[in-house]
């Protein structure tokens, strides 16, 4: 069944079945296509399960996915569907980093939705299995899921194992502040290029808690995907096995009739916030949930933030907040562990549905956390609030988004004089040049989802930041957003955006802002009245993009604040 976007309560439901496209006389052509494609009679009588495969050549996330595709296969086939293959897009957010193709990276998330909602209804699928892994894909074909609503498992490509230089553990992020200290003086070239050559060395999504593995974690704690979907490495065999498993698990759902918004409920969408606070997530993950959930019709404020995080202790530091990886957290007993700790004091909703057949609860109950230094004890937390922040004042109306766990003591409150840039790449060279100094706060507007176009991630920027040592006493402060890879006092989606008019754009150089995380303000050092005058001369500047792709997003995407979804 499928809804359109609105109230799902009183919308038509549109029964999807194969069956529509391949019984009776009338559907004779569309079998004569079927033949062409090698359907045999048998086959023409099973279910017919789409997977979704994001496989390419460009994303390293991404290029072993065509095994994992094959493995669903298998399962799917061995539990009597038929499993049949088409595309989903992927970006690969770290290749896009720092030039403009990072526009075009957040936009591929509705793409990628619309294009499976497309595929699906045209060719009548009975059940879906997701093969997603990076950043924008696996939120899109979780909206296009919950869109749908078919019988759906996610099984992932998996994370990157950690790099090693110079006996220790690295990863992307890593790579990025290696930039910044050569910039400062203090990393020579051969030292980037140890860490060029050895931070990424296998397939698989960067191995931190970076987005795209906070995403495929939250599928785990959605009930979308099984037990290690968003640990098991990209390159263990047993990841061949959950894909096998996957397959297997979607044809026992169509036989029970569990639906994606069976499973995808309000609830279990709390339940998602609650582990992303206790993981140490990405502040993406506050623009991903909103959309899911505006799939389902729900209606997620991303201040819901606040109140969770106050109860639910951070558990985990995973690179770039801690020196552990997604591979230590596989190791430990994985989200499901997680999960147990959050669920023993009462913070999860156990009865939730998941694609096992079975309820949260009941897939946990015999979860161990293996290593309690990887995973906190809930008696012993690195913080007792959560990893994420939504921060509001006169400079944040709407809210803004900080990953606390990846702030430094010294930052949680921080006053200093505004360096105001229009966009990032003036804000990069500003830093590179040693222009910032210590007790700054660069502000970077003109990024946000209409701004833009696109709301480009800020790594380049807080790594140059960390890389020069600077990341102990320079806050960050933009209406674009960051990469999972960011840490230190970096403070992202704030709205309204500047290019609508919002107090980011009214901020002058010199302004003094303050930032009290703890007390969850963002505020401008500047008078209502001074500030009105401003908003009075203030003119919205000519759109950066007129034709293509990103000149129709932009006149559709909607704030930071909402997740950036598209209305018309």
């Amino acid at each position: 069944m499928i809804f359109p976007k609105g109230d799902r309560k009183e919308e038509e439901q549109i029964m999807m079945t194969s069956d529509n496209a391949r019984a009776g006389m009338q559907q004779a052509p569309a079998r004569s296509l079927f033949n062409a494609l090698g359907f045999t009679q048998e086959e023409m009588k099973k279910p017919m399960v789409g997977i979704v495969s994001s496989y390419n050549e460009i994303v390293p996330g991404h290029m072993n996915i065509d095994k994992i595709v094959d493995a669903v296969k298998l399962g799917v086939a061995e539990a009597g569907g038929v499993p049949v293959v088409f595309p989903a897009i992927a970006v690969c957010d770290g290749i896009a980093m720092g030039h403009v193709g990072m526009k075009y990276s957040l936009v591929t998330r509705d793409l990628i939705a619309d294009s499976t909602e497309c595929m699906a209804i045209a060719h009548q699928f009975d059940a879906l299995v997701m093969v997603p892994n990076c950043d924008k894909n696996v939120p899109g074909l979780l909206m296009a899921a919950a869109r749908l609503n078919l019988p759906t498992v996610f099984v992932s490509g998996g994370p990157m194992l950690a790099g090693h230089v110079k006996g220790q553990k690295r990863s992307l992020s890593s790579m990025f502040e290696a930039v910044g200290s050569y910039a400062a003086g203090t990393m020579t070239e051969e030292d980037v290029c140890e860490f060029e050559n050895k931070v990424c060395p296998t397939c698989g999504s960067c191995s931190g808690m970076y987005t795209a593995n906070s995403m495929n974690c939250l599928t785990e704690a959605l009930g979308m995907g099984l037990a290690g979907n968003g640990t098991i490495p990209a390159v263990y065999s047993e990841r061949i096995k959950l894909a096998k498993h996957a397959g297997m698990a979607v044809m026992e759902l169509l036989r029970q009739n569990i639906r994606a918004r069976d499973i995808m409920t309000k609830d279990a969408i709390m339940n998602a916030l609650t582990v992303d606070m206790a993981l140490g997530c990405s502040t993406n993950s506050m623009l991903h949930l909103p959309a899911i959930a505006h799939e389902i019709g729900f209606d997620f404020d991303i201040s819901f933030a606040n109140p969770i995080s106050e109860k639910t202790p951070n558990l985990c530091h995973l690179a770039p907040a801690g020196p552990t990886y997604m591979e230590d957290l596989n190791e430990a007993g994985g989200v499901y562990a997680v999960m147990k700790e959050l669920a023993d004091i009462g913070l999860l909703n156990t009865g939730c549905m998941t694609v096992t057949g079975r309820t949260i609860g009941e897939n946990i109950a015999n979860a161990v956390n293996r290593n309690p230094e990887v995973i906190r004890p809930v008696e012993n937390p690195y913080s007792k609030t959560g990893g994420l922040a939504v921060l509001k004042g006169n400079l944040a109306p709407d809210g803004s988004v900080v990953k606390r766990s990846a702030v430094v003591e010294e930052m949680m409150v921080h006053e200093g004089p505004a360096r105001v840039f229009d966009c990032e790449e003036d804000a990069i060279a500003a830093i590179k040049g040693g222009k910032i100094v210590a007790g700054d706060v660069v502000v970077i507007r003109y990024e946000g989802p209409k701004g833009g176009p696109g709301m480009r991630e800020m790594l380049n920027p807080t790594s140059a930041i960390a890389g020069m040592g600077l990341g102990s006493s320079v806050a960050l402060i933009t209406d674009g957003r960051f990469s999972g890879a960011s840490r230190g006092a970096s403070i992202g989606h704030v709205s309204p955006e500047a290019a609508v008019g919002g107090p980011i754009a009214l901020v002058e150089e010199g302004d003094i802002i303050s930032i009290d995380i703890p007390g969850l303000k963002l505020d401008i050092r500047v008078s209502d009245e001074e500030m009105a005058a401003r908003k009075a001369k203030w003119q919205p500047g000519a759109p950066k993009v007129t034709t293509g792709y990103l000149s129709r997003y932009e006149k559709m995407v909607t704030s930071g604040n909402r997740g950036a979804i598209l209305e018309i």
